[in-house]
C-alpha cells in the first residue's frame, strides 16, 4: 500500500487545481480557506482523540506544527487561491509553483547533507521542460502584479515548509500535526480576510462539492500522504514528485472539463514522468 503512496499523491494533488478553481467561482479566497481548514482541523482532532493520541505536547511543537499550517495552508494555498481569483490562469500559477522541486533540491543538501546525485538533477531538467511544455505559457499576455507576486509567495512558502517539515517529522503524531498545521491555516487565513477582501461564500452545488473535494481527498488525503512521504524519504527526492502535477492536472482537465489536450502535451506528460522517474529510482 505505501508504495502506492507517490501515485496517490500525485492524483489527488492534481485533482485540488480543478476543484480549487470551481471554489474561487463561489467564494473570495481566503474566506473559502478558513472555511476549509476549520473543518479540517476539527475533523483530525476527532481523530487523534478516537486514536487516544495525546493532543497538547509541549508548547514548541504545537507552535512548530502551527507555523507549518501557515507555510502550506496559509502563504501557500492562499497564493495561488488569491491568484486564481485574481485572473491569473492557472497554468502560469502551476509554472512558477513547479519551480519548487529545484529550490528544494538546491537547498536539501547544505540544509540536510543529502548528496544531490548528477541523476537527480537530470531528472529534474526532464520534469521542468516536460511541465513547461504542457502548460505551454504565452508569455507576451499581461498578467495582474498582485497575482504574480502571489505566486511566487506562495513557491517561497511551499519550498520552506516543505524543508521545515522534513526537520519537525516525528515530532508529534501525524494526525496531530497536521490537526495543528490546519488550526494555522485557519486563523492566519482569518487575518488575511481582515486586510484583504471583503468575505463571502455561496453555498451551490459547485462550492459543496468542490469544497467536499478539498477537505476528504487533498486535506485528509493528500496533505497527510505528502507529510508521510517527507518524514519517510528524501526530501529532495518527495520534492521532485510535483513536477507530474501539471501534467496530471492537464489530463484531468481535458478528462472532466473538456479542456484541449494537444501531442506537445502528451509529450511534455511523458518527459516530466522520465524526469520523475530518473530522480527518484533507488
Amino acid at each position: 500500500m505505501i508504495k502506492t503512496f507517490p501515485l496517490l499523491f500525485i492524483l489527488l494533488w492534481s485533482s485540488a487545481f480543478i476543484s480549487g478553481d470551481i471554489i474561487v467561482q463561489n467564494a473570495s479566497p481566503f474566506a473559502a480557506l478558513a472555511f476549509r481548514f476549520g473543518i479540517v482541523t476539527i475533523g483530525f482532532f476527532i481523530f487523534a482523540l478516537f486514536k487516544r493520541e495525546i493532543i497538547f505536547t509541549k508548547i514548541r511543537y504545537v507552535l512548530e506544527s502551527i507555523t507549518t499550517g501557515v507555510l502550506f495552508h496559509g502563504l501557500y494555498l492562499g497564493g495561488c487561491w488569491y491568484a486564481f481569483h485574481v485572473g491569473v490562469p492557472a497554468s502560469v500559477v502551476a509554472l512558477i509553483v513547479t519551480l519548487q522541486p529545484i529550490l528544494t533540491n538546491l537547498l536539501s543538501g547544505p540544509i540536510y547533507k543529502e548528496v544531490i546525485e548528477w541523476r537527480q538533477w537530470v531528472g529534474i531538467v526532464f520534469g521542468f521542460v516536460g511541465s513547461l511544455l504542457v502548460l505551454g505559457i504565452d508569455f507576451g499576455n499581461e498578467f495582474p502584479k498582485d497575482g504574480i507576486i502571489t505566486c511566487f509567495i506562495a513557491l517561497a512558502a511551499i519550498t520552506t515548509g516543505t524543508l521545515w517539515q522534513k526537520k519537525l517529522s516525528g515530532n508529534v503524531p501525524l494526525s496531530v500535526n497536521n490537526g495543528f498545521q490546519a488550526f494555522g491555516g485557519c486563523v492566519f487565513n482569518l487575518i488575511l480576510i481582515l486586510f484583504f477582501e471583503t468575505p463571502y461564500i455561496i453555498f451551490s452545488t459547485g462550492f459543496i462539492l468542490g469544497m467536499t473535494h478539498q477537505i476528504v481527498l487533498v486535506s485528509f488525503g493528500a496533505f497527510t500522504i505528502l507529510m508521510f512521504l517527507i518524514k519517510a524519504g528524501s526530501v529532495s527526492k518527495t520534492s521532485t514528485l510535483f513536477f507530474l502535477v501539471p501534467p496530471t492536472t492537464a489530463v484531468m482537465a481535458y478528462l472532466f472539463l473538456g479542456e484541449k489536450l494537444s501531442n506537445i502535451d502528451v509529450i511534455g506528460f511523458v518527459l516530466a514522468t522520465i524526469g520523475v522517474y530518473i530522480a527518484t529510482r533507488k
